[in-house]
């Protein structure tokens, strides 16, 4: 792996704001099909929480997340639309279930939408501009890679952030259906801490034809989860 490039101080505030609960992407609507898990006694307690979450980063959406996060940045960091495009296609066709695919391209797009009203870049709106064209609506994690490589904040940093991100979400969402405490939830984040660094080293070093997922149970919470009765979250 290469060496990290140390963030800037500019860096860091600005994964700190986009990467905020506060930032305007509708993230508390979303529980990645968590809520049916609940709903049907399979996450009860902390322990089958934190297996859960584990399990989706390493081996479902927070995998596939990772690597096309890695080709976003590259494809926008090199210019190369072409690619960027590619990218973008291909994470919306992995997601395994119509409600995760509408909770990562609605974000994507709030965020997409969001960074070039408050932080313009002619480079980010021409890649934006592409995406319309060809009527994509960009993932979450295509819009943060295109941003933060369009921003100058570093693949690893901003990778980090984005599977940080992602994670504390599902606790968040988790915590509140259980419920949880609120101590239990960040314990939750404390103990997966290891699992995001391995994610993060994992995806800057994988084969780019070794992406995929593996995790038919999560897609299978978020398919019932289409008809749960009584539910709060889109997803």
């Amino acid at each position: 792996m290469a060496t990290p490039i140390p963030i800037t101080d500019s860096g860091l505030l600005r994964l700190m704001t986009w990467l905020s609960p506060s930032f305007p992407v509708g993230a508390y609507a979303y529980s990645h099909g968590s809520e049916f898990a609940v709903e049907s006694g399979q996450l009860l307690d902390r322990k089958s929480a934190l297996s859960w979450i584990a399990f989706v980063l390493e081996f479902g959406s927070g995998r596939v997340d990772a690597d096309l996060f890695v080709a976003a940045y590259l494809a926008a960091d090199e210019n190369n639309i072409v690619n960027f495009l590619k990218a973008a296609n291909m994470a919306n066709a992995l997601k395994g279930t119509a409600e995760l695919g509408l909770e990562s391209r609605a974000q994507g797009q709030a965020f997409l939408d969001t960074v070039l009203m408050v932080w313009p870049d002619e480079r980010l709106k021409t890649f934006a501009l592409a995406l319309t064209e060809q009527n994509i609506q960009p993932s979450y994690s295509i819009a943060v890679a295109a941003a933060a490589a369009f921003a100058g904040v570093g693949l690893q940093a901003a990778l980090g952030a984005y599977l940080h991100a992602f994670t504390a979400n599902i606790a968040s969402a988790v915590v509140r259906l259980v419920p949880l405490g609120q101590t239990d939830g960040q314990r939750i984040i404390a103990a997966i801490e290891p699992v995001i660094e391995r994610a993060l080293v994992d995806a800057l070093e994988r084969d780019p034809n070794d992406m995929g997922s593996a995790a038919f149970g999560v897609d299978l919470m978020s398919m019932k989860h289409e008809t749960q009765y009584s539910r709060l979250f889109r997803s």
